[in-house]
């Protein structure tokens, strides 16, 4: 499962790292949010969004560094 987000966002250009970026920060925030409101039926996406989160930030900086 790793390889396969990292492959998926390594193809992207950094707009689109952005926009995801953003994407996944709106549905960290939402499901945080639920979950203090009520128990979610899976709080592992909570895990799960944060290392795609990371995912992400990692490959920008990659990027930047000139690394890919």
């Amino acid at each position: 499962m790793n390889g396969r987000y990292r492959l998926e966002f390594k193809n992207l250009s950094k707009g689109e790292l952005e926009t995801k970026l953003k994407e996944l920060r709106g549905e960290i925030f939402t499901l945080k949010f639920r979950h203090a409101v009520s128990p979610l039926k899976n709080p592992i996406k909570i895990r799960e969004i944060r290392k795609n989160i990371a995912r992400v930030k990692t490959i920008i900086s990659q990027q930047q560094s000139g690394k890919y």
